[in-house]
């Protein structure tokens, strides 16, 4: 014991400045990548207009555009800047395509050298005047952007539901021409330099040979060097853990497991409630799975199930929504329900009225669910609009679906989750240091309602830029990085409580997985910034007008 009644750390001191110094130059780089995504965010043209000056959109519509896109569901349809297509195309991809289409035929056809060069010229030439705000498209372009509002006007408001969608998903037609816009912006930033550099805002991305949207050598260096780092560093981390032996790898604890029988096991209150969390969590999963099933049986059967018009009622994206949310909730109450099981376990306690709390917690649960079904229901099926689709439909940003009064909520329950864990602990951490276990185990805790809150950054009129790289934070460091670490946590505790490893080998595991999670969600992969910092993780040649899903 130390001086001050604490409890010595386990582990040197060593282990806990690599940790944080991993943490603070991870969270540095997160910064600059920040930084670098509004300082050079591709710009929104207060005017888009053709060579006579006729207004073919503005930022509003673009702005408007985006919300048609995501209140649709259409996230969870296809994407946008290259990042690959569901059941429906990338957008980005698909309108470069067919606008490039259009401009060669008008420049001469397929069989014309001088057509293809003066494509590419039209698209990569960028006209983007900084000081009016004011992209003017050539004569081409800008034709085949109103042949293009045709043409999504009519795939959206098709009267059938052969494309996976409702009946007449979007009949609108100012919506279906600031949806065209929103779609024409992100071809324009994919596919026009940017000042000064010989790429594009989105660095070539999607790949597009018509307007030679091609691998740069920033790609391929950082896509071999990121995958050289990944291996590698997994190889250092094996050759460590077999070279030295005080880090746990070699041999068996020598001890001897007895265990008491279930009913000997005196529970508190709140572990006892614990039992319906991790029911409901089953049942989740048991939904998740089947809602999954019927959104993967539309790739084999896109205008039916097994002769029922499943899509007049559950469409594709809405399918998809609800198995992505659902997935994030059965998680969510499984780490609830683990975390307030264990915590009494640590500490030796539960304060009263403990398991009330827990069925509240789990009753809170519960109307966010539920809330958040109906909300995407409703706002995929054209029931809400606007506003009133952002509160309480659905957002429609892939795994940030939900609408914000619910996500609100959600963000809520995880801290009143972390309250509840700190009423049981608080003892045990006055009595522990820093470093070791129980404070690890709170401090995990602490970061799944800090990283998921983050996606509150995100809104839905703001450039998307911006709000994609926020929602890549939540996918990559809440989804990859802190509910994995808190995982590693539990499991080393239920070890050391089992008597299975010592405490101070588990400790060790825990700042090592710490190191590894954070240096890697502090990659490049952590944002789909269109900036020159952001470089993308891997090169897969594909379609130009429908690439694969990247890796999420």
């Amino acid at each position: 014991m130390e001086s001050s009644g604490r409890r010595q750390l386990l582990v040197s001191k060593g282990w806990v400045q690599a940790v944080l110094l991993v943490v603070l130059f991870g969270f540095f780089v997160l910064g600059l990548l920040a930084y670098r995504t509004y300082q050079a965010k591709p710009p929104t043209p207060q005017r888009v207009v053709d060579p006579r000056g006729q207004v073919l959109y503005t930022s509003a519509d673009i702005r408007k555009g985006q919300q048609v896109f995501l209140h649709n569901g259409l996230m969870e349809y296809g994407s946008v800047f290259g990042h690959g297509a569901y059941l429906g195309p990338d957008y980005t991809a698909d309108y470069l395509r067919r606008s490039s289409d259009f401009v060669r035929r008008s420049h001469g056809g397929p069989g014309s050298d001088t057509a293809g060069r003066r494509t590419i010229e039209d698209f990569r030439t960028n006209r983007y005047d900084e000081r009016s705000g004011t992209l003017t498209l050539t004569a081409e372009q800008a034709q085949a952007h109103r042949r293009l509002i045709g043409h999504y006007s009519r795939f959206f408001s098709e009267p059938t539901t052969k494309h996976g969608l409702r009946k007449k998903a979007i009949t609108d037609p100012t919506s279906l021409a600031q949806l065209t816009a929103f779609f024409g912006w992100t071809a324009w930033a994919a596919s026009s330099e940017r000042p000064g550099h010989d790429y594009t805002y989105t660095n070539n991305w999607p790949p597009e040979p018509r307007v030679d949207n091609t691998p740069t050598a920033n790609v391929i260096v950082w896509s071999v060097l990121s995958l050289i780092l990944l291996l590698g560093g997994i190889g250092i981390l094996f050759a460590v853990f077999g070279r030295w032996r005080f880090l746990g790898w070699h041999g068996r604890e020598q001890a001897t497991l007895s265990f008491r029988a279930p009913g000997d096991v005196a529970l508190t209150p709140a572990q006892r409630a614990c039992a319906w969390f991790f029911f409901v969590m089953a049942a989740l999963f048991l939904i998740q799975t089947i809602v999954g099933a019927a959104s993967q049986h539309y790739r084999a059967e896109i205008d039916g199930f097994f002769g029922t018009d499943l899509a007049s009622v559950f469409p594709y994206n809405l399918m998809r929504t609800w198995h992505v949310q659902l997935a994030l909730f059965w998680v969510a109450t499984s780490f609830v329900a683990a975390g307030l099981f264990l915590a009494p376990m640590i500490a030796g306690r539960e304060p009263k009225h403990q398991g009330k709390l827990a069925f509240a917690l789990l009753g809170a649960l519960a109307v966010v669910v539920f809330g958040t079904l109906i909300g995407s229901f409703l706002g995929i099926h054209g029931v809400l609009e606007g506003a009133a689709s952002n509160w309480f439909g659905l957002q429609g940003f892939e795994y940030l679906d939900l609408a914000r009064i619910w996500q609100v909520l959600l963000s809520i329950g995880l801290l009143v989750w972390v309250f509840m864990l700190f009423r049981v602990l608080r003892r045990r951490l006055r009595t522990d240091h820093p470093g070791n276990m129980p404070w690890l185990f709170f401090l995990a805790a602490c970061a799944i309602p800090a990283f998921y809150a983050i996606g509150l950054i995100a809104r839905t009129g703001d450039n998307f830029t911006v709000t994609e790289f926020w929602r890549f934070m939540v996918v990559h460091l809440w989804v990859e990085d802190f509910l994995e670490l808190f995982t590693t946590v539990m499991v080393a505790y239920l070890f050391v409580l089992l008597g299975v490893v010592r405490e101070k080998v588990a400790l060790t595991v825990i700042t090592w997985t710490s190191s590894c999670t954070r240096s890697v969600g502090s990659s490049g992969r952590c944002t789909t910034s269109t900036s020159p910092a952001s470089r993308p993780s891997t090169w897969r040649s594909a379609p130009s007008s429908r690439p694969p899903r990247s890796s999420r």
